[in-house]
């Protein structure tokens, strides 16, 4: 009955974009990820409900009030994120290490620099996905530019 009432939560945290990791209600309730997640797929194919996967965004303003960072860094960090969709860069990445990725990329091009280990305590995701995403983001995006001209300006 409790691994249904967290399935049946966390899809109606999904249905109206309010950003809950499996994580978090795992946390939250004594029911394990593994299990919230095998109930919440059971309750939408039951009930025909479709919904989409999260959108990294949702998670920027949450991540971003934990590390005190400025809305800059949240306008910058959104934008990261479409430029990313755009690229195709976040289908079948999850949403939380994208986000984060996305917000310590931001992070550093305004100067107000985070470590990798703090962006992942936030996100609940590991300085390993942050790295990657990180590497991808620069790569793909370009955006060892930005970062070049402050590091020069640093100077």
């Amino acid at each position: 009955m409790e691994s249904v009432v967290a399935g049946a939560l966390y899809a109606a945290c999904r249905r109206h974009e309010v950003p809950r990791t499996l994580d978090e209600l795992s946390e939250s309730s004594s029911i394990e990820k593994k299990e919230i997640g095998r109930t919440y797929r059971f309750i939408t194919r039951e009930l025909g409900i479709s919904i989409l996967p999260s959108n990294p965004s949702d998670y920027i303003a949450r991540f971003a009030s934990s590390l005190n960072l400025s809305p800059e860094v949240q306008s910058k960090s959104v934008e990261i994120l479409e430029k990313a969709q755009k690229a195709d860069l976040t289908s079948g990445r999850g949403p939380t290490g994208i986000a984060a990725a996305a917000l310590y990329v931001a992070a550093l091009i305004h100067g107000e620099k985070r470590t990798q280990r703090e962006v992942a305590d936030v996100a609940g995701v590991t300085e390993v996905t942050i790295r990657n995403r990180y590497k991808e983001l620069l790569d793909q995006l370009k955006l060892d530019k930005d970062l070049k001209k402050i590091k020069k300006n640093e100077k």
